[in-house]
Order: structure tokens, then sequence, then C-alpha cells
């Protein structure tokens, strides 16, 4: 059979998915590092450019991924970048931190390793940058409309990154002292070194968005003034209340939500001296919750010199193959391995945590049970109780909605029984003028679809301001065809 691409020789070698750089030393510098030019150029060959590419089925920005293979095949980088950026404002981002749903939806993928979509991505973007290739795209003409956009994570940015290319004079509000919401302060380093988040914040002050950094909206300025300033009103605060686990014991010093341990760490690596940073050194640390930012804390604890990382997660393993009610090319629940999985710790499934247990006030350790499936529901097994030593315990649950931050009260907008704010298929909430995208919107969900939906939300603001718009909108509000994560 002809092989063109030499796929065949190498296929059993590239396919896989990348590995960390082995840990000698556990510094916060990213795990990964940059794949061969020749296997890069091979996965991206494999690429058939099929006649229905469900990887754009995948993808919620509707990356326009067979395009870029080819480019990256052909050594075509700087048109590479340009058809990446045609749908994605952060590559940087996404093709380090997104689980690449599009590689699920790959069409390879129904009986044989789907091409290394991700790997390509970030390849492209980190090419663009070191040849400088990525410049700012200001306005040709202002339309002196303004907007306020409250929220700098991914959706917040792509917001004001769209409308102010349009020509409309954008201010990014951000209650930290620095720009980037979890980007800066929630991912670790090793997963994403801050130089990602820094550079691109270049581009878009040279474009003419502004920062207000360290104002909180709600508090410093309202809302209403906000809304009389402005033309338009964006709210991205993303969902940052913590879902808590109200047990026996939950008061003990020691337990913690895992932002509480993550924020102020990342603050640590930036070389700033946080007042609550939590020290895991030398300490039993379990973390509940078996998710990323799960991951992020065990990747964090092995930094820190823990003296044992254990997770507990209260369901069954997943399986490492799809299972039959998640067929191709749906986004499929698998059992992950992430770098921070590799560098050690134990994973423990149908762990149902019972009660914290602690002394004087101080946690010592959790007790948790088997879990057992009852009328469908998970409960702990009565019998099976036992006692794991913690020093350190945090809540990775997942995120239950919006922070209120006085929206309802300064200019009326409603919160769905999701803990969302509400919105209708415009962005807009009940508000005329206030508009709502990514996580405030649509609840926890994954960076690409943060994305996705700020330059939909851009599009509808565009729309609002200018009666039409030649800003895309890739997704709507009520499209929830990703199981959110």
């Amino acid at each position: 059979m002809a092989d063109p691409r030499g796929f065949l020789k190498v296929r059993q070698r590239e396919t896989q998915p990348r590995r960390p750089v082995p840990v000698r030393i556990m510094d916060w510098k990213e795990v990964y590092e940059a794949q061969e030019k020749g296997v890069l150029k091979s996965q991206a060959g494999r690429c058939m450019d099929c006649g229905v590419p469900f990887c754009h089925q995948g993808c919620p920005l509707g990356n326009l991924i067979p395009e870029w293979n080819d480019l990256v095949w052909r050594d075509k980088g700087e048109e590479a970048i340009e058809r990446l950026h045609a749908t994605n404002n952060f590559p940087e981002f996404t093709g380090r931190l997104c689980p690449a749903p599009c590689e699920a939806s790959c069409v390879l993928g129904i009986n044989q390793p789907a091409v290394t979509i991700k790997q390509v991505e970030v390849s492209i973007i980190d090419q663009a940058f070191d040849n400088d290739w990525v410049q700012p795209l200001p306005p040709t003409r202002l339309t002196g409309k303004t907007v306020a956009v409250v929220g700098s994570g991914p959706a917040g940015l792509a917001v004001a990154q769209q409308l102010t290319r349009v020509g409309h004079t954008v201010a990014v509000y951000e209650r930290d002292d620095k720009i980037g919401g979890l980007l800066r302060y929630g991912i670790p380093d090793f997963k994403m070194e801050k130089e990602q988040v820094d550079r691109r914040l270049e581009q878009m002050k040279a474009e003419g968005t502004r920062f207000r950094t360290g104002v909180a909206v709600g508090t410093d300025v309202t809302w209403e003034q906000l809304r009389r300033r402005y033309d338009a009103v964006v709210v991205a605060t993303g969902a940052t209340v913590p879902r808590d686990l109200p047990i026996p014991g939950r008061d003990l010093d020691g337990v913690h939500f895992a932002m509480d341990y993550l924020v102020p760490s990342n603050r640590m690596v930036a070389g700033e001296s946080p007042e609550n940073h939590i020290d895991a050194r030398g300490k039993h640390v379990v973390i509940l919750g078996g998710g990323d930012t799960g991951a992020d804390c065990i990747g964090t604890a092995h930094r820190h010199q823990a003296a044992s990382v254990t997770t507990l997660a209260i369901g069954q393993q997943p399986p490492a193959e799809r299972a039959a009610h998640q067929p191709w090319p749906t986004f499929p629940t698998l059992f992950e391995v992430a770098s921070a999985h590799e560098e050690g710790g134990e994973r423990t499934y149908l762990a149902s945590t019972v009660e914290f247990v602690g002394e004087n006030g101080k946690l010592t350790g959790v007790k948790v049970a088997e879990t057992e499936f009852v009328d469908g529901k998970r409960l702990p097994k009565a019998g099976t109780e036992r006692i794991i030593p913690a020093d350190l315990v945090f809540l990775s649950l997942g995120f239950t909605g919006a922070e209120p931050a006085g929206i309802t009260e300064q200019v009326s907008a409603e919160f769905d029984s999701r803990g969302n704010v509400a919105r209708d298929g415009y962005y807009m909430t009940n508000t005329e003028g206030v508009f709502v995208a990514g996580d405030a919107g649509r609840g926890q969900s994954l960076i690409v679809w943060a994305i996705a939906e700020g330059r939909a939300c851009a599009a509808a603001v565009d729309r609002f301001l200018m009666g039409s718009t030649i800003l895309p909108a890739p997704v709507a509000p009520t499209d929830r065809a990703i199981a959110v994560l």
C-alpha cells in the first residue's frame, strides 16, 4: 500500500499522547517539551481532509483543523497560524489546557488513534510567537461605542479582543491585581507558564484594549455605574462559587477549597508573598474530586514536597476505552493520566467521604467508606469505613455558578435555577445592554467553550450597538452538545 507521508513506519511511536519530561527536580516549568518537527509533520499528514470533518463538530470554535494540518505538513507555518487564528483567539491556551474534544471526533478514531490535533495546534502558535508572526490587529476606524467587560478569563478576553478589533473602545475590569483570571491564578505554571498570558496581553494592549485591575465590580464600582458609563456591559466573571461538602468536621483547620490552595501557590511562584499561602511540605494531602482542578492540586502538592498525596473519587473508575453508550464522534468519559498523576500519589475510586476527623480543632484524617449504588444514588456502604491520615484536604468538587456580586440588586439581571446569570438567545440578560458570556452564563465548562462563547457574545454586542455585525458567532448560548466536565 502506498504510504507517501511515511505514516506507517512510525505510527506506533508517534500516535501516543504527549509524555511529560522526566521530573528530576520538581520545578514549576511546563512539564511537556516541544514535539520533534518530523513527528508533528507526520501527525499532521495523517489528517485525511475528510469530506465531512467531524473534528469541526467536536470543536465549539469550529477550528479549521484539516486546513492547518495540511499547512503544517507542507511547512507553511505562517499560513497555518492565520487559519488557526481565524477561529481561535488564543490557541496557546487551548493547545495546553483544552481536553481536545476535536480528537474524540477525529474520523481516524473510528478504528485507530486519532490525529494528535492539540499537539499540532500548540506547535503552530509557539512557532508563530517565536517568529514574530503574531502581530497586533488594531481597528482601521473607531465606532465611538464603549464596552465594559467584567472578568479577564478566556471568555472576557475573547469578547474584548473581538470588539476592540471592530472599532469599539473596550475596557476590561478585573478584581485581581493582574489580568488573566484563572489562567493566571488558577492554572499552575507546570501546565502553562504565565509568559503565555503576558505576551497575548501585550498584543491586546497594542490593539487598543484597556485594562483596569484591582477593581471589584459590585463594590468598588457598581454595575449600575458601568451601565450608565458604557454603551454595553459584558459579565464574564466565570463560575467561581465552589461546591462544598457539608459533612461532620467540615470546619476543622486543614479542610480547604482547591482554589484556596492553588491561587496563593500561583502567587508564590510569581514571586509574591500571599498571607494565606498553604504549605503542604511534609504533610499528608487528600484531594476530593478527580477532575483537572484535582490534578492541579496533586502536581502542586508534589512540588511542595508533601509526604503523601491521595485522590478520592466517589464514582467508578472510568474505562480506558469508549463505552458503548458514548460512541464516536461523541466526547467519551475515559480514565486519564495527567502529568501530575505520573509524578506519584494514589487514586482511589468508589470512595465516599463520611467525615473529617481531627483533634483540638485540627484535621488528622478522613473517614471514608466504599460507595454502593442504591436506587440510583451513591451512598457509603455500612461496615466498610476506614480512616485515611490527612493533614490537608482540598475540595475539588466543581463549581455551582457565578458569584452574585450585586448584579441582581444593581442592574436587575436575574439568575437561573442552576446558579448562572440568565440570558436570552443573543447573550443578553433581562436588562438591556447587559450581556453574559462563558461560565457565568453556561456554568462550569471547558476553556474552548469560554472562548467560543466570548466570540459569539462579541457578535451579539456588536449587533446591539451597530445594528449588524461582521463578527462570527460559533455557538449559541443554549448549545450544550458537549457535556460539561
